[in-house]
């Protein structure tokens, strides 16, 4: 599967801070099917829209 990232942000934030889960919120409210992973090697959260493979295995 692939995926577009919107956004990114610093795992590091505020206590109490969800940024990247506020802003996937916000996107999923406008109809935008937004996900919240962990890009582990650069210590950042991204925000993702899946994307469908155009051509389902055939």
């Amino acid at each position: 599967m692939r995926r577009t990232v919107l956004e990114q942000f610093p795992a590091g934030g505020p206590r109490g801070s969800w940024p990247a889960e506020e802003f996937a919120a916000a996107r999923r409210g406008e109809g935008v099917a937004a996900e919240v992973v962990m890009d582990l090697e650069q210590d950042v959260f991204l925000v993702i829209v899946p994307q469908q493979s155009s051509d389902r295995g055939h």
